[in-house]
């Protein structure tokens, strides 16, 4: 029995995670597993209500679940950064959720704005640090609000947070080589290598001390996976390069705010924020791990019943690889390609005109 924590959040939330949740249920009854859900009511309602963003007995209840499940957090009569730093952040850090895993992947059936690129050209994953770098919120203001006001935030990398990252990085490649075949890779791909290889991505010629580490962590982390191939870019060189030669990249990995960037870029690129899933690990099992969709609440189109529900769904497949579950997340993985490439229903962010509901149920129709 895995135990579920899940929060809907707000906006459209609550719409996506309805959907994810009815096809966990449906592949839960065909590959022959059981779950509980513990739905927690937290976002931006509950702290307009009553003042309260994650109270201790709602983190309380998350620790003892084996996953949580998030739809979005963010609400247009809250101040920005209450609610992202009180229930993502201290979430993320509190469970020491610290990597987030971010596929970045083109289904058939969907566009890219990228001229004659296809399935086979994006197909890459980022791995972005969780815990550290300027997130952790070091600094401080003087003389706020006055023509000398000094604002100051400071990145915090240490040798620990840093190697646990790029060490889970290697062996992500070393999965994925695994499956090369099953993502389509052509032999002739697989002897090249392109299956495997890790890319660091930082700004060492800039920032010559925190990224100094980085490198110095990587170089020598690759020297116990030989199997591997290294890359090393500068930010600025790799959003350049993923979109003029994505099927360059395999695995990145990157810092914090690096990657909170560059893994925006990926949602462009595999068609848009409604195909984007990602997961916040803590790789070790020690504490729940989260899995939410990247869109965020999406105010704008909240009670529509026209948000996009597959980055959700595609959440939950990441989420049932992480509860060892791997044939059950393939199913639903397969079940939203079909959908794909059939090319209907597609939600409005896709070109189409279909609702929330009947993406949802065209994925339960395709998971058999």
């Amino acid at each position: 029995m895995h135990k579920i924590g899940v929060i809907p959040g707000d906006g459209v939330g609550p719409e996506v995670v309805a959907m994810s949740l009815s096809v966990l249920g449906d592949v839960a009854r065909l590959d022959s597993f059981e779950f509980e859900l513990d739905p927690l009511e937290l976002g931006g309602e509950r702290y307009l209500t009553t003042g309260e963003v994650l109270p201790e007995s709602a983190i309380e209840r998350l620790r003892g679940c084996d996953a949580i499940l998030l739809g979005a957090v963010g609400h247009p009569g809250v101040a920005p950064g209450i609610l992202e730093k009180g229930i993502l952040l201290r979430l993320r850090f509190d469970f020491h959720q610290y990597v987030n895993l971010r596929p970045v992947r083109l289904y058939a059936g969907v566009e890219t704005p990228i001229r004659g690129k296809g399935p086979a050209d994006i197909d890459m994953v980022v791995v972005r640090e969780n815990n550290e770098d300027l997130y952790v919120g070091a600094g401080g203001f003087t003389r706020k609000g006055t023509p000398e006001e000094v604002a100051i935030q400071t990145s915090i990398n240490t040798r620990a947070g840093v190697e646990r990252c790029i060490r889970f990085a290697f062996e992500q490649a070393r999965a994925r080589a695994r499956l090369g075949p099953f993502r389509g890779l052509s032999a002739a791909e697989l002897d090249r290598g392109l299956s495997r290889q890790v890319t660091l991505v930082a700004k060492t010629n800039v920032l010559t001390f925190a990224h100094d580490l980085w490198m110095r962590a990587f170089t020598e982390i690759s020297r116990d996976y030989p199997d591997i191939k290294c890359d090393y870019q500068h930010v600025d060189a790799c959003c350049m390069r993923m979109v003029v030669s994505p099927e360059k990249f395999d695995v990145i990995v990157t810092t914090n705010m690096f990657g909170d960037i560059i893994t925006d870029l990926g949602a462009v690129l595999q068609g848009g924020m409604g195909l984007a899933a990602s997961g916040n690990l803590n790789p070790e099992r020690k504490f729940p791990s989260m899995f939410e969709p990247v869109h965020g609440s999406a105010p704008d189109i909240a009670g529509k019943g026209i948000a996009n529900p597959l980055a959700a769904i595609l959440s939950v497949a990441m989420m049932l690889d992480h509860l060892n579950l791997g044939a059950a997340a393939e199913r639903v993985r397969r079940a939203v390609a079909r959908v794909l490439e059939a090319s209907t229903p597609k939600t409005p962010d896709l070109g189409g005109k279909a609702t929330t509901a009947e993406v949802g149920r065209a994925v339960r129709d395709a998971l058999g």
